[in-house]
């Protein structure tokens, strides 16, 4: 598990459930995305029950398959949240290779981004 450097901060959480690392009892670490104990049990039920026939709907993006507002609704602040995890990650390996040496333009490039964007997008949060 990853370390805090405050107690009432964490500084992973779960990419599935958004859970912290403090209210799991494990946390797998990925590039940039994270996955608990707790998420990787269900997704493995998920799997082991998968029926033979792939429901049609199931090929749809998940949002495709939802079919109220207050579904849709209630889903989008743990989308927002997983986002910002995201972004936080993202920043935060930017920065290691910028300590490590690696160019604007190198992290641009790796992005797909122009050297001046990637700058322009993480300079500051340095």
């Amino acid at each position: 598990m990853a370390k805090t450097t405050n107690d009432d901060e964490a500084v992973a959480a779960c990419s599935f459930c958004l859970k912290p690392h403090t209210e799991v009892n494990s946390l797998v670490a990925g590039p940039g995305v994270y996955i608990c104990d707790e998420c990787v049990r269900l997704a493995g039920e998920v799997i082991a029950n998968k029926p033979e026939q792939a429901d049609p709907a199931a090929q749809l993006p998940v949002w495709e398959q939802v079919s109220t507002v207050d579904e849709i609704l209630g889903n989008l602040p743990r989308i927002a949240a997983a986002a910002d995890l995201v972004d936080r990650n993202l920043t935060g390996w930017v920065s290691r290779a910028r300590r490590l040496g690696a160019s604007w333009a190198q992290i641009g490039e790796s992005l797909g981004m122009a050297r001046q964007s990637a700058w322009e997008r993480f300079a500051e949060r340095q």
